[in-house]
């Protein structure tokens, strides 16, 4: 009888041991994760890729370890941060805007790369095209055309008179995104004034030049965040109304913001690292283009700036702010 338990016994443990084997040499994916802003100001963002990496079966600590990096609004840090997560042999990495990718790439071409969004990714070197980028990045296009096109029309829409916009960006944007907003202005009778500022004091100079040129408008980078407060402050007090991607510049006073829903390209991007974890080549996997669309207005900024906002526009909007 004792003998045959411990048959039973030998049994089970020669079953059981290639499976807790297993279980010790599992592999937990590394994914780098490269963005410009700070980790707060990030943190929508971030929380909707995890969202989409629970989503799909991914827990962090047990099958996934995200190695985030975050240049703090110092653009100059995301090529060392790129670096950094070479050497740390990630499997995957994350990364968006334009700059972010951009630096990312500099940095590597053999580790997979996702763009959460990039501006133009085929006029910016990242892919040879939407359906089959064909190296190692894919991820999410920015439908930069169609966005400045809308802002433009916003502007014209709320005072009609208007013919000059000024175009505050910062250093390393998508070349797409500054041309498109000038010929979306061309179209309408608008001339784009576009300027390049990089620190405080560069924002400051840029508004003394834009009241120079009498413009009737500022269309703000998503890029210039770390400095978004002080050029709404500024813009407030020259009576100028405003326009940016993402809903938190109208949150924090901004007139308008139009764009992609970033934290949904956030969530979806999880859905290439799965892939790309499973084996997908990134250079196979199509870039996408935005599906959803943000139109938020801030009556309270309209009042303050003493502006009207149409009807028809106010019924256009995602989400009036009252």
């Amino acid at each position: 009888m004792r003998l045959f338990g411990l048959a039973v016994i030998l049994a089970v443990n020669l079953v059981l041991a290639p499976l807790a084997g297993e279980a010790q040499s599992a592999k937990v994916a590394r994914i780098g994760y490269l963005s410009p802003l700070s980790a707060e100001a990030d943190s929508t963002q971030r929380e909707a890729f995890r969202q989409g990496l629970r989503a799909l079966g991914y827990v962090e600590g047990q099958n996934i370890f995200i190695e985030a990096r975050y240049a703090d609004g110092r653009s100059e840090q995301l090529s060392d941060f790129a670096a950094e997560l070479v050497r740390l042999k990630v499997d995957v990495i994350v990364a968006a805007p334009t700059t972010a990718v951009r630096a990312v790439q500099r940095a590597t071409r053999t580790i997979p790369i996702v763009m959460a969004f990039a501006g133009d990714p085929v006029g910016e070197g990242f892919a040879v095209g939407l359906a089959r980028p064909g190296g190692n990045i894919t991820g999410h296009s920015g439908a930069v055309s169609e966005i400045a096109a809308k802002r433009v029309e916003f502007f014209k829409a709320i005072v009609p008179q208007l013919s000059r916009v000024a175009q505050l960006t910062a250093p390393g944007v998508a070349r797409a995104a500054v041309t498109e907003t000038e010929a979306a202005g061309r179209t309408l009778g608008v001339r784009v004034i576009t300027t390049v500022v990089s620190n405080s004091n560069e924002v400051e100079h840029a508004f003394s030049s834009m009241r120079d040129a009498r413009v009737g408008g500022i269309v703000v980078a998503l890029t210039l965040r770390p400095y978004w407060k002080q050029i709404l402050h500024l813009a407030l007090k020259s009576r100028l109304p405003t326009v940016s991607g993402p809903r938190e510049f109208v949150e924090i006073g901004g007139l308008m913001a139009y764009g992609p829903h970033y934290p949904d390209l956030f969530r979806r991007s999880a859905t290439y690292v799965d892939k790309i974890l499973k084996g997908a080549k990134p250079g196979d996997l199509p870039v996408e283009q935005p599906t959803k669309f943000e139109f938020v207005i801030n009556l309270k900024t309209a009042r303050a700036l003493g502006l009207t906002i149409p009807q028809a526009l106010l019924l256009r909007a995602d989400q009036v702010i009252q």
